[in-house]
C-alpha cells in the first residue's frame, strides 16, 4: 500500500514547491502542535503561512462552524445576505479605523487587493476622470493574481508574467535616512494628478522577509495622499489581527487609509474569506442607480456563512483576556530574543515588530526568496521538531497566541544552536 507521501506525489500540485522539496505527511493539529503520520509532533513557529491566530482546531471556532454548518452552509451573496456576515461586517467596521464604513467579502488575500485595485480605477471612473497609476514599495508583495501581481515588485516570483503587468510606479520604503528624498520623489507623482492610489504593506513588508519601515513618515505619505486627492489601500493581509501588536497595523498611523484588505487571520486560520473594508467616500461612487457604476465583482463563496463563522468566532477569542496577556508575552519574548542575538556574526540583521520576529542570516549571494540557505534551515528546524518556513535566508517566527512560554523558549534556543553550527 503506498504511504500519504507517495500518494501525494502521484497526484498533487503543491504551491512554492520545487522539484525535490519534502512533503511532510500532517494528521492532526492541536494548539500550537502539528502531528505527522508517523507520531512526529511539530511547533507551528509560522502559523501555517501566518494564518493561524489561536491554534489549531480551537474548540471554540469548529464548535461555531459545526452549529452555523446545520443552520446555513451558504447561500448567493449577490441579493442576499445573512446573520453572521452582518454581524462580521458590523464587528469590523467597529474594529477599523472610524472612517472605515462599508465591507466587501471575497476568498483571500489576492483577491481582497484585486478588489481594492479594482475598486480604485472604478472609483474615478464613475467620477469621469480615468486615473492610469498606482504608486507601492519596493519589495512589496500584494499578490498572486494578475492585478495584484502588478502591484507586487518585479523579478522573483512574477517573472514569467511581467510582459503582461501593468506599469507601476516603485518606490523606496522610508526610514529616517531616506526621508526626504522618499517624500520629495513621492510628491512629485503625486502632483501628476494622475495617480489613482497608493497601496502599501503597513510597517511590515511580508514576503520580501519581514523588512520593516517607519510608520510615522509612512503616515505623512498618506497625509499627502490626501493633500492630493489619492486613494490609499493599505494591504493587512500579514499585518491584521495583532501581528504589530496592535490589532490593525494602521492603528500605528495618525492618518488613516481609505481602504483596508484583510484575510489569513480573519477566520482564525479555519477557513478561506477575503475582506476588503473601504471609506463612505469610496462606497457613494459607486451607490447610484447608474448600472454602470455598479462594481460588478464577486465570487461564488463571497460571504460564505461557515467562513463568517468562523470569523465571528476569531473575534470572540480576541475579547478574551487570556488572549490579550498570551499576545502581550509573546511581543515581549520576542523582543528580548531578538535584541539578545542581534549581533551575532553570523547575522545581515535581527528585526522584530509586535508578535513577528525575523532572522536573516549572514549567507553568499543577496538576501532573498531564491537564497538556497532557508532550506538547510528548514530541514534543521524540521529534524528538531519545530515548522519555520524561511523565505530564503531569513527566518521567520510568527507563532498562534496560543503557544506555551516553554516552547518559544525552544524555537529561540535551537535558532542560537542553528547559529552556531
Amino acid at each position: 500500500m503506498r504511504s500519504l507521501v507517495e500518494k501525494d506525489a502521484k497526484y498533487i500540485w503543491h504551491p512554492f514547491n520545487h522539484k525535490g522539496t519534502e512533503i511532510v505527511p500532517i494528521v492532526k493539529a492541536e494548539g500550537a502542535y502539528l502531528f505527522g503520520e508517523d507520531g512526529k509532533k511539530y511547533i507551528d513557529g509560522f502559523s501555517s503561512w501566518w494564518v493561524n491566530m489561536h491554534g489549531h482546531c480551537h474548540p471554540y471556532i469548529a464548535k461555531k462552524i459545526a452549529e452555523q454548518a446545520l443552520k446555513l452552509e451558504h447561500v448567493a451573496f449577490g441579493g442576499f445576505t445573512h446573520p453572521e456576515a452582518v454581524k462580521l461586517a458590523e464587528r469590523l467596521v467597529n474594529l477599523l479605523p472610524e472612517n472605515i464604513d462599508k465591507i466587501f467579502y471575497s476568498d483571500n488575500g489576492s483577491t481582497a487587493n484585486e478588489v481594492a485595485l479594482k475598486m480604485a480605477i472604478q472609483y474615478w471612473f464613475n467620477q469621469g476622470d480615468r486615473r492610469n497609476k498606482f504608486i507601492t514599495f519596493t519589495n512589496d508583495y500584494h499578490g498572486d493574481t494578475f492585478g495584484s501581481m502588478s502591484l507586487t515588485a518585479r523579478g522573483g516570483f512574477n517573472e514569467p508574467f511581467e510582459r503582461f503587468l501593468f506599469d507601476v510606479e516603485f518606490i523606496d520604503t522610508p526610514n529616517k535616512e531616506n526621508r526626504t528624498e522618499v517624500l520629495t520623489r513621492f510628491e512629485e507623482l503625486l502632483k501628476s494628478n494622475d495617480v489613482a492610489a497608493f497601496i502599501f504593506e503597513p510597517i511590515v513588508q511580508g514576503a520580501a522577509g519581514m523588512l520593516m519601515h517607519s510608520p510615522e513618515i509612512l503616515s505623512e505619505m498618506i497625509g499627502l495622499c490626501k493633500k492630493y486627492n489619492v486613494l490609499t489601500i493599505a494591504d493587512e493581509v500579514l499585518t491584521g489581527f495583532g501581528r504589530t501588536g496592535e490589532m490593525f497595523a494602521v492603528n500605528h498611523l495618525s492618518h488613516k487609509p481609505d481602504i483596508i484588505c484583510l484575510s489569513k487571520g480573519v477566520t482564525g486560520g479555519f477557513m478561506t474569506m477575503g475582506v476588503t473594508a473601504v471609506a463612505d467616500k469610496v462606497f457613494k461612487a459607486f451607490d447610484s442607480e447608474n448600472k454602470k457604476h455598479t462594481f460588478l465583482h464577486g465570487h461564488s463563496y463571497t460571504g460564505n456563512a461557515l467562513a463568517s463563522a468562523a470569523a465571528n468566532a476569531n473575534l470572540d477569542l480576541f475579547e478574551k483576556e487570556e488572549t490579550k496577556l498570551n499576545m502581550k508575552r509573546i511581543v515581549k519574548q520576542q523582543s528580548e530574543f531578538i535584541a539578545s542575538i542581534k549581533d551575532h556574526l553570523k547575522l545581515r540583521d535581527a528585526r522584530n515588530t509586535g508578535t513577528i520576529a525575523a532572522i536573516e542570516l549572514d549567507t553568499e549571494g543577496e538576501s532573498n526568496y531564491f537564497n538556497s540557505k532557508g532550506n538547510d534551515a528548514y530541514k534543521w528546524f524540521l529534524d528538531k521538531g519545530i515548522v519555520l518556513r524561511p523565505l530564503g535566508n531569513v527566518l521567520i517566527m510568527i507563532p498562534p497566541y496560543c503557544i506555551k512560554e516553554e516552547d518559544l523558549d525552544y524555537i529561540h534556543q535551537q535558532i542560537r544552536l542553528f547559529l552556531e553550527n
